[in-house]
């Protein structure tokens, strides 16, 4: 891990197209900023988590259907 000491309205630059700034420092924590270009996804920790999650479960109920589906078109079949 890498890491920095910012202070308010300085910033990192990720690559050429990303930027964090910190916008305000207070007792309960740190505000920042992300200016990033449109087709890079930024989210808090929790919500990757829980998209993350959800993308894993559709992907298992996607994969049980087509089984299923599967199994019912091969039943179909002449024998």
């Amino acid at each position: 891990m890498l890491v920095f000491s910012r202070r308010r309205d300085e910033a990192i630059m990720i690559g050429d197209g990303i930027e964090v700034r910190i916008l305000r420092v207070g007792r309960d924590g740190v505000r920042i900023g992300i200016v990033a270009p449109s087709h890079v996804p930024v989210h808090r920790q929790e919500v990757y988590e829980q998209i993350r999650e959800a993308n894993r479960a559709a992907a298992t109920a996607a994969s049980v259907n087509l089984a299923s589906v599967s199994e019912r078109l091969r039943l179909r079949r002449p024998q």
